[in-house]
């Protein structure tokens, strides 16, 4: 016989059918340990979770009592809490050290309650928790003090003084830090709670071990009930007690007026630790909610009770949850939302995963959602700190070698596909070592956490990590290399230079620096992180407190240039050369058009970046025939979209200085059949600034075949708005470097902001690239800017992956190999 087929009508024989219908659904469908015991405390009814937690069928646990199963010693405990919950009726929580079945020593907060049927019978319900793994992870928990949202102190073992307390308890007593240093543990309680504290304190236990409830005092004078976990420490060398304090205020029992016959069953559902509801089929009303839903909500039964889904939270979450109704009551099993979050009037956003599962009144007329629903916002944040710690170093809470390669990998790849130069710097502390030798760790610990305090102010937003004992790396993506890099090695040199004070200590310590810069002296990680570490120990043998730059041999250098532009010559006719399209979308998400982009797939070295190529290109003059290509490639794939969608095409300064540029545009648009308004031609400002003049007179030419022109990565150069004045553009492009830097820097916010209305008052369009994350797309669309280009829109790939969005047939073969 399994559990939920014992007689239940041995205890509710007074019920109806339908009530002992109920409880059997309620106990079962209760993912914790439910059981209850009669007056000589012999277990009576259990639930099936009770079962699994016993290991024990409900045959051998019927009729049987605690002495069966524990300790005489933890038994007899147990009959004593029994006959003091069935003499006083108070509800009483302890915590308890159980040898499991499997071996294991198992934490439990067990809390029982009295109920009593009309017969004048009364029975100990309880409910069992598990917080093995919460005592397991205390230790780590103890890291987390000051960011904890649970209230926790600390405090002075002889005087009973306050030494620290967290941001937590500060919110949720209402003192001050000020308020809590200056008292003992004695003046938040009353006066007559003080004495028994104190025998407790002396033995060095905490209300973990007694199973006893505190009551405090807050700052507005009431009273809370509270439990204590404690632990002694040694504090600024002295022993002390660090504290974490749980609120178990007990609230008024709501609903006194409950109908006699639910009372047994209100009894269990009160006292479940979790969110316990249910909902009529035909319109989804609630007919239940237990008092740990009321709380979770912040809505009071009497405005609960009887309302829907739509009356009580915002649309798109009422329908998600009347979905999830429907799909429980079309399965006959238990229907589990992985995770779901819930809006509520007093602690925000919550996630929760909730078990809901279909049942039917006796007579079959009648049908219900039963649901659990278990709170696991704190878990989420207790992973996604432990997630923080698996990348970021434990002594300083710099990033650790883990996070510096995620975020080396990641600017890499942009400076790549954006052309753009960046530095790797790698630093070691010179005499750390003989701090650490002859003034202890504890010592050498603190000094390594006023240095990484001091190179990361001066690094500013430049990444900075831990990446050894004594080294940190640091990569600077910002500003013209290598004066960036030079300039803020200066610095770094120059505040290391400083006394640190260290307990009373004068301690002086330097740096050895080395840098390595991309793409000069690498272009993968592997080989920027080993020339930065190769220029390093050049520094430390040089002789310490220096930087040094990396530096290959420049011959070797040379003839790989020569030999690179060589093969640049061959590689158009050689086919090696392809285009790769990034797709630009308006606010409505749909893509209006893409920007052509070049790349290289070097018949040896395979693919070369942009950034070395295109720069090599200009500098020979292999630019013009290259772009000629890369316009007329652009132009006959374009013709061929049947989504007359546009395509960009960006030209180079060095195309305005040699041969006809409007004659050549002409031509091949005449030869693609491209219509000309589908032709977008991007110009940077250093076209115009080399001659305004022959520049304005060029752009002129080709505005009138119909193109449209498009002024490229504004705000970084000259920006002078009589460009603006003096030629019509038809879109002005906001340089990535300004949109990265949204969150960063107020100055990029305002600057974006002026763009984007001074192009909206010249009616102008505005495109800005460079979009990656979901807080940039906020910000610009709420600003109206018309355009969106960057990864988070789409990354360059071959026009055959974007072949949906272009009215194109995909290809039966992949393209993914190229």
């Amino acid at each position: 016989m399994s559990c939920s087929d014992f007689p239940v009508e041995l205890v509710t024989g007074s019920f109806s059918k339908d009530d002992a219908d109920a409880v059997r659904l309620v106990l079962d469908a209760v993912p914790h340990p439910i059981f209850l015991k009669d007056d000589q405390s012999r277990f009576v009814v259990v639930n099936r979770s009770m079962c699994d937690f016993m290991s024990h069928s409900y045959e051998e646990l019927g009729g049987k009592t605690d002495y069966d199963f524990v300790p005489k010693e933890q038994a007899d405990v147990f009959r004593q809490v029994d006959r003091l919950v069935l003499e006083t009726g108070e509800v009483n929580e302890n915590e308890e050290v159980m040898l499991g079945p499997d071996g294991e020593i198992r934490t439990l907060v067990t809390r029982k309650a009295r109920a009593s049927l009309a017969n004048g019978a009364r029975f100990v319900v309880g409910c069992i928790s598990d917080i093995t793994k919460l005592k397991q992870h205390e230790a780590s928990l103890e890291l987390l003090f000051e960011d904890n949202p649970i209230p926790m102190w600390v405090f002075d073992r002889g005087s009973l003084r306050f030494l620290a307390v967290n941001q937590a308890a500060l919110e949720h007593y209402g003192y001050t830090r000020e308020e809590f240093l200056s008292k003992s543990i004695l003046e938040i309680r009353p006066a007559e709670d003080r004495e028994a504290f104190v025998q407790v304190v002396g033995t060095g236990e905490g209300s973990y071990r007694t199973g006893r409830t505190w009551r405090h005092i807050k700052a507005d004078g009431s009273l809370i009930d509270i439990v204590a976990y404690s632990k002694g420490i040694e504090y600024d060398g002295r022993p002390a007690f660090m504290v974490a304090v749980v609120d178990v205020t007990e609230r008024k029992r709501a609903e006194d007026d409950l109908r006699r016959t639910r009372e047994f069953l209100d009894t269990v559902i009160e006292n479940i630790p979790v969110m316990l509801f249910a909902k009529e089929a035909r319109e989804h009303r609630y007919v239940l909610m237990n008092r740990a839903g009321e709380e979770l909500l912040g809505i009071p039964r009497d405005e609960l009770i009887g309302k829907t889904d739509s009356d009580l939270f915002p649309p798109e979450v009422a329908e998600s949850f009347v979905v999830r109704d429907q799909q429980a009551l079309r399965s006959d099993s238990v229907q589990i939302a992985e995770e779901e979050q819930i809006q509520t009037r007093d602690k925000g956003i919550r996630d929760l995963v909730t078990r809901r599962l279909a049942v039917e009144s006796h007579d079959g007329k009648s049908k219900y959602v039963l649901a659990v629903a278990e709170d696991v916002t704190e878990r989420k944040r207790d992973a996604a700190r432990i997630a923080h710690l698996a990348t970021h170093d434990g002594l300083t809470d710099l990033p650790n070698r883990t996070a510096l390669v995620e975020r080396l990998e990641f600017t890499l790849e942009r400076a790549t596909s954006g052309r753009e130069s960046f530095a790797v710097m790698r630093i070691n502390v010179d005499g750390f070592k003989d701090v650490n030798d002859v003034c202890g760790p504890g010592v050498a610990d603190a000094l390594l956490r006023q240095v990484a305090t001091r190179l990361s102010v001066t690094a500013g937003k430049s990444f900075l990590a831990r990446t050894g004992g004594d080294e940190f790396t640091i990569i600077i993506g910002d500003g013209p290399h290598p004066e960036t890099a030079i300039a803020l090695a200066d610095r770094l040199l120059a505040t290391i230079a400083d006394v640190f004070d260290i307990d009373g200590r004068q301690l002086r310590v330097g740096l050895s620096i080395g840098i390595a810069f991309f793409p000069d002296d690498a272009i993968d990680v592997t080989s920027l992180l080993s020339n930065a570490h190769a220029a390093l120990n050049r520094a430390r043998a040089d002789g310490h407190g220096v930087f040094r730059m990396f530096e290959a041999d420049m011959d070797r250098k040379l003839r790989e240039r020569r030999a690179l532009e060589k093969d640049l010559r061959s590689a158009l006719a050689d086919g090696e050369l392809f285009l790769h399209y990034q797709p630009q979308a308006n606010l409505s998400g749909h893509i209006v058009g893409f920007e052509a982009l070049v790349r290289w797939s070097h018949k040896e070295r395979g693919m070369i970046p942009p950034a070395e190529f295109i720069p090599l290109a200009e500098e020979s003059g292999l630019i013009v025939p290259i772009g000629e290509w890369v316009l007329r490639e652009a132009c006959r794939e374009a013709a061929s979209w049947p989504n007359t969608i546009h395509v960009a095409v960006n030209l180079s300064p060095v195309q305005f200085r040699q041969g006809d540029l409007p004659g050549m545009v002409h031509s091949i648009l005449l030869q693609s059949a491209l219509d000309p308004t589908r032709l977008e031609l991007e110009i940077t400002e250093s076209v115009l600034f080399d001659d305004f003049s022959r520049a304005s007179s060029i752009l002129r030419r080709l505005k009138s075949l119909g193109v449209k022109i498009a002024l490229d990565d504004f705000g970084t150069g000259y920006s002078s708005l009589s460009y603006l004045q003096s030629f019509p553009f038809d879109k002005i492009k906001i340089d990535k470097s300004f949109v990265w830097m949204l969150q960063q820097n107020p100055q990029s916010t305002a600057i974006i902001r002026a763009i984007v209305g001074l192009g909206r008052d010249l009616s102008m369009h505005i495109v800005a690239e460079g979009v990656e994350t979901f807080d940039q797309l906020s910000f610009l669309t709420a600003e109206g800017c018309s355009t969106l280009q960057g990864y988070l829109i789409g990354r360059p790939y071959p026009i055959e992956l974007y072949a949906k969005t272009v009215g194109k047939r995909a290809p039966p073969s992949s393209v993914a190999g190229r």
